[in-house]
């Protein structure tokens, strides 16, 4: 397992969705979409089913073009640069075909702007290999503008909330050193909506308090009435909030003899 990432629950599901499309059946389509909302481990579990697989993986940016996003597939296979997107696409099938290696795209909403997707149609149409796209909750609604994307997926498949299980696999990396009880950690949970990234936040944030306590066990009673990241904005108190907006002006100090 690679240092410092946990076996979460989408780890697994990501595995078993590559593993499935890898293995089809003959005349099956061989795409595939793992979604869910920012935070929720998606590109952890890239990394990880990467290594399992020895998996192409790029990640999109939101700046890329289709002849960007073909450069960035030939680096990422190690194949010299070619003339023009449509030898590029050539190479890139043809490398696929020979290796049948997945190619995993990584923030997949990215590729329904400027016409992307259509780039990585033609490399799966090239090579019949593995192509699994990973990207944000609205991705699978978003892709029914393209029926000859949405027609050659063989699986679907949602990323998990974060669960207790999951937050105490996480509770060794980001709280290393403190004894968590059950109901903090279930709290902390509760309080991140599904959010992996800010349940590791928020178990950093006991971490450093248990610490600054000279502690090794951290309670619901030893965290107090704190505000954990829950993804609203954060709020003042309503002292320094009245200030910050002007609604009470501090009173000047009176000069000596006044």
């Amino acid at each position: 397992m690679t240092p410092n990432i946990a076996p979460l629950r989408n780890v697994a599901a990501l595995i078993g969705m590559v593993d499935q499309v890898q293995s089809r059946a003959f005349g099956l389509p061989g795409m595939a979409t793992f979604y869910g909302p920012s935070g929720w481990g998606k590109t952890t579990a890239v990394t990880l089913a990467a290594n399992e697989f020895q998996a192409h993986c790029v990640q999109v940016k939101d700046c890329w073009t289709p002849t960007y996003l073909a450069e960035a597939i030939l680096r990422e296979m190690g194949l010299p640069k070619v003339r023009g997107v449509a030898g590029m696409v050539d190479a890139i099938g043809a490398q696929l075909a020979r290796s049948d290696r997945p190619l995993i795209i990584d923030d997949a909403q990215y590729l329904l702007r400027k016409r992307m997707i259509e780039l990585v149609r033609d490399i799966y149409e090239s090579s019949q290999a593995p192509v699994i796209l990973v990207g944000e909750e609205k991705l699978p609604n978003d892709l029914t503008r393209w029926e000859n994307i949405h027609n050659r997926m063989l699986t679907w498949e949602p990323a998990l909330p974060c669960n207790l299980a999951d937050a105490a696999l996480l509770a060794p990396i980001y709280c290393k050193g403190v004894e968590l009880d059950d109901a903090l950690l279930q709290d902390i949970v509760d309080q991140s909506n599904g959010s992996i990234r800010r349940v590791a936040t928020n178990l950093a944030r006991v971490q450093e308090l248990t610490r600054r306590q000279g502690k090794s066990h951290a309670t619901k009673e030893s965290w107090g009435d704190r505000a954990f990241h829950t993804g609203q904005p954060p709020v003042r108190p309503k002292r320094e909030q009245a200030f910050a907006t002007g609604a009470v002006v501090p009173m000047k100090k009176k000069a000596a003899g006044e």
